[in-house]
């Protein structure tokens, strides 16, 4: 019924322009040059165009950025004292100010308003400034916080709650009774809230039959979730992923798994049911754990290593390899070990 309504507001795509000082006040950055300048992109220093920005981390590329196309530069305190006609903005963390500054001039990729061919349950609320995409659904019960936007041929199913700020692209799937926080973004063909793959083996039959998945998934504030990524709801109780979590393409989180604050999970990894991955964590591709494992804070865990069930991996700031995973110092003594097995042979 809402589609219809909204089907009069204006949908169309616009991009952003913000001066130099708002880019600084946000960024934390000293503006040397004309604060008032407006710009609306970023680039590299070899593609930048006339209304971009660039950073620089290194002296040594300051030329380079100069003699670029770029309104402005961001860089650190050895660009102070340098003529130029571009304004420079002095970070302590260029890439950081680069990063937080292309976040305030990023396009707006989804029109505003609800696209015609979206489905909005009657039921449902939607905060100010929120964006449906064609042919999206919006089922009963579902909330919406401010300034999200929902990318065409989502579908959003019952009672889920969805904060301010979000993106979700298209195709994302959430099932129904998912709660996802602000700021969060969902990239194309994600699924969120299915059921995990719990079954009870049936001693008689031999067959499987499915346990319940009737548990839940909480997203926190500020998570990045990759395309195709799959995250399982808890079977009796609930999975969750901390605040601040990125999580790249093609991971499998199973159900009732618990995921810290800021870990980093890169892709193709996949985790089986009841994992604990403390804050912090810093998972690289591949990486395999068993069911009832714990990851400890500060933990870093090499390519393709794999974990086995019910393994505690501890240590603040060790790197974990191979499989079993074992602490790195560990397993290049155990290749070093095998190199020269094979030598005597």
């Amino acid at each position: 019924m809402l589609g219809f309504l909204f089907a009069a507001q204006t949908y169309k795509t616009s991009a952003m322009k913000r001066r130099v000082a708002e880019i600084a006040e946000t960024t934390g950055a000293r503006v040397i040059g004309d604060a008032a300048l407006e710009v609306n992109g970023v680039g590299s220093i070899a593609s930048a165009s006339a209304g971009d920005i660039v950073f620089v981390e290194s002296a040594k590329h300051m030329d380079a950025a100069l003699q670029s196309r770029a309104a402005a530069i961001i860089a650190d305190s050895f660009a102070d004292g340098i003529h130029t006609t571009k304004v420079l903005l002095i970070a302590e963390h260029p890439r950081l100010a680069f990063a937080r500054a292309a976040a305030m001039l990023r396009d707006s990729d989804v029109g505003a308003g609800i696209h015609p061919t979206a489905f909005i349950h009657e039921s449902a609320r939607l905060g100010s400034g929120v964006s449906i995409g064609a042919r999206a659904s919006v089922d009963s019960g579902v909330r919406i916080g401010d300034r999200t936007r929902v990318g065409a041929g989502c579908a959003i199913g019952t009672n889920t709650v969805i904060g301010q700020d979000c993106q979700l692209y298209p195709n994302v799937t959430v099932y129904p009774g998912t709660r996802i926080g602000d700021r969060v973004i969902v990239h194309a063909s994600a699924v969120l809230g299915s059921d995990g793959f719990g079954y009870v083996r049936n001693p008689s039959s031999g067959g499987h039959e499915k346990f319940p998945q009737i548990g839940k998934l909480e997203i926190a504030d500020d998570v990045e979730i990759g395309a195709n990524t799959t995250i399982d709801r808890g079977a009796l109780e609930t999975t969750r992923i901390g605040r601040g979590t990125k999580i790249d393409n093609l991971v499998h989180i199973g159900h009732n798994c618990v995921i810290g604050e800021n870990v980093i999970i890169a892709a193709q990894a996949g985790f089986s049911g009841s994992i604990t991955v403390e804050d912090n964590v810093v998972i690289v591709g591949q990486v395999g754990v068993g069911e009832h494992a714990r990851i400890q804070e500060g933990v870093m865990l090499g390519g393709q290593s794999g974990v086995l069930p019910k393994k505690i991996l501890k240590g603040k700031g060790i790197a974990f390899w191979g499989t079993p995973a074992k602490p790195l110092g560990q397993y290049l003594k155990s290749l070093a070990a095998l190199a020269r097995m094979g030598k005597r042979e």
